[in-house]
């Protein structure tokens, strides 16, 4: 990493946001820019669970048997029918399965074969009406890949933006390159940046990382019709959350989204091919896979058919997502729809006697604990899943916002929550914030508590509260 004031040459002229507070978190693992050309996965599912806003049981329009192409209808939200989500793959509807109090937990497609794609007529965006346009994304399913602030909400198609946002990196722990990841879409990405503009009456930010000595890839830094920012700071500076707060804080009953770049690339294709295509290249991270790459493969991929061929220990935990906000999936689950790795670290299920005294293992810490923090600090360690302690009296400190870049108090805002006041909740920031925002103050919570389901209990109330 560059010196932390010091602004890259790369940058020229664009703005750039120099952020101190947060916590890289170095840990072995990290792929190689290489595809994994062994893995080969036959089947992928739809979550209708990974769609926050969606309803636990939308009405399911296939079933086990059925042919399917990429794009074409698997089912749609009955609250909102206009809200359409599609197949990924092209094959035979293998299952649906079913989760608590009957509702849709996913629906598996066994793909076959080469890949069949459903052909939809684009409009010419330059000559469509916004409302026209709305109506195409939901129709081909991919307005579904756009999320709402705040509550990581699918978009209601009524509400215009006040402005989008893309990070173009990811700062988490053993995060994928995305340099790497949209190699060869440049056009595809610009494009799919294009429709994003005529969605909003603001602008389209796209967030730069400034940490690296190369340069991103021209798709990012020679993006046109785009607001460019760099941002240079440890995680979770390439947060969108974090983004938002220091470009076009929320204000109000003000709306943002946010989108990912690579299903930037699927809008984008939707538009200059004509089809929905779901294709994802996903980072098969952590110290227990045998050689740590990428593979190309579709959304929702099946984890074990990813993971079987790299690992080095059956027992390990398998994460869809970085460790830090990551959900733990089983053989036979799927990767959920948002994420772009796999993350595979040991189990920790050792007790570690007197650790809270004398640790016996350097781990990554916030705390003075280690002089490993200070003498080596780039320093990549070996982790598991052990807490080193268990949930006990939420105490009142100050590290938090040290790791958090944002102004709000962690503490008060997570007190407000546990408390059910709202009004209160409001006022301390509850709406800007997004659970992979403050996972690092529970990484480094004394107390271990769970800020992210705090915080997620904190947003359902405020979305019941209306």
């Amino acid at each position: 990493m560059l010196g932390a004031n010091k602004k890259p040459a790369y940058v020229g002229s664009n703005k750039i946001m120099f952020l101190k507070k947060g916590l890289d978190i170095r840990i072995k693992g990290e792929a190689e820019k290489k595809f994994i050309e062994e893995v080969t996965v036959e089947n992928f599912a739809v979550q209708p669970g990974n769609f926050r806003g969606v309803v636990p049981i939308p009405k399911v329009v296939v079933n086990p048997g059925d042919k399917v192409k990429a794009g074409d209808l698997l089912f749609y939200d009955k609250k909102r029918p206009e809200l359409k989500f599609v197949s990924p793959v092209s094959g035979t509807v293998k299952v649906v399965n079913r989760g608590l109090r009957r509702s849709i937990k996913e629906i598996v497609i066994s793909k076959e074969g080469g890949m069949e794609y459903k052909k939809f007529d684009s409009p010419d965006i330059d000559k469509v009406s916004r409302e026209e346009l709305v109506d195409f994304m939901l129709e081909s399913g991919v307005w579904p890949l756009i999320k709402q602030r705040p509550f990581d909400l699918v978009p209601d198609r009524e509400v215009i933006p006040q402005n989008i946002f893309v990070s173009t990196f990811d700062s988490s722990p053993l995060a994928p390159d995305y340099n790497f990841i949209i190699k060869g879409k440049e056009d595809i990405f610009q494009k799919g940046l294009d429709v994003l503009a005529k969605l909003t009456e603001g602008k389209v930010y796209l967030g730069l990382d400034a940490n690296k000595k190369d340069t991103p890839s021209d798709a990012f830094t020679k993006a046109k019709g785009v607001e460019k920012t760099f941002f240079k700071g440890p995680h979770p500076s390439g947060n969108a959350g974090i983004q938002i707060h220091h470009l076009a804080p929320i204000r109000g009953e003000n709306k943002v989204w946010t989108i990912g770049i690579q299903e930037v690339v699927t809008i984008g294709n939707l538009f200059l091919n004509n089809i929905y295509d779901a294709s994802r290249i996903i980072a098969l991270v952590g110290e227990d896979v045998e050689t740590p790459g990428y593979i190309n493969t579709y959304l929702g991929a099946d984890i074990a058919e990813s993971v079987r061929v790299c690992l080095k220990d059956t027992k390990c935990r398998v994460i869809s997502g970085n460790v830090l906000t990551g959900e733990t999936k089983e053989y036979g689950e799927f990767v959920n729809a948002f994420d772009y790795m796999i993350s595979v670290i040991p189990n920790g299920n050792y007790f570690e006697s007197f650790g809270w005294f004398i640790p016996q293992k350097t781990r990554p810490t916030f705390s003075k604990t280690f002089l490993s923090r200070w003498i080596n600090p780039n320093k990549k360690y070996s982790v598991d899943t052990n807490t080193h302690g268990q949930e006990r009296a939420f105490v009142a400190t100050g590290i938090y916002k040290e790791v958090l870049p944002m102004d709000i108090y962690p503490v008060h805002l997570m007190k407000a929550i546990l408390a059910g006041d709202i009004e209160r909740m409001e006022g301390l920031g509850v709406n800007e914030v997004a659970e992979e925002d403050i996972a690092l103050c529970e990484f480094i919570c004394p107390s271990k508590q769970e800020f992210q389901a705090i915080l997620r209990d904190g947003h359902r109330m405020m979305i019941e509260q209306g």
